[in-house]
């Protein structure tokens, strides 16, 4: 049976007391919008900027510096692509959105598990399911099984539910935030490229 994470995420936020410390891994700016817009409001949140897998280091320092137009400060703990790379080592063709983007998500959440663990964060959740190209179900079981290892409560979320990704373009037409068009990697990007030059 198919889970319903938006409504899930709904029921488990009406059972927080007081704004519990939540640990917030955001992808980029856009994404994290629509989001930080959703749910700020029930939630003492910090901005988790954890992203190894762009490129080149100039796109990752772009895409951050974009915060700034959301009125938010993020963490940043760290630039290591040479990391990513060795982690997708013989997946550099795969498909975007195959198992290379799932190792590379499922990096990204469990350093912010880590991260939660090491600053006494309430609960960790990421931006990762507003997008279209994201697979929620994929998420959300990562976050569970990430939930259970660190010791540190899943907020479950399909942010793209409620028209959070048109909220999220909208919100970046508004405030003018950069939107890049590739998802972070070179490999997307070089999808990207192919896919146009074959049009």
């Amino acid at each position: 049976m198919k889970i319903d994470y938006n409504k899930l995420m709904h029921e488990e936020i009406s059972s927080f007391g007081v704004k519990p410390r939540l640990l917030l891994h955001c992808c980029c700016a856009p994404c994290s919008s629509a989001v930080i817009e959703k749910i700020s409001k029930f939630f003492d949140i910090t901005y988790l900027y954890f992203n190894p897998n762009i490129y080149p280091e100039s796109e990752y320092i772009k895409r951050r510096d974009q915060f700034s137009k959301l009125g938010v400060n993020v963490v940043d703990i760290g630039y290591n692509h040479e990391e990513f790379l060795n982690l997708v080592k013989g997946h550099e063709a795969d498909i975007e959105g195959g198992q290379r983007c799932k190792i590379c998500i499922a990096h990204r959440m469990d350093k912010a598990f880590s991260y939660a663990v090491e600053n006494n964060f309430d609960i960790v959740t990421t931006t990762l399911s507003i997008s279209p190209h994201k697979d929620a179900q994929f998420i959300n079981l990562l976050g569970e099984n990430l939930e259970a290892k660190y010791g540190v409560k899943y907020l479950h979320a399909d942010f793209k539910k409620e028209n959070g990704f048109l909220r999220s373009s909208e919100l970046t037409k508004e405030k003018d935030i950069y939107r890049q068009d590739y998802c972070g990697c070179e490999f997307a990007m070089a999808h990207l490229q192919n896919r146009a030059e074959n049009k």
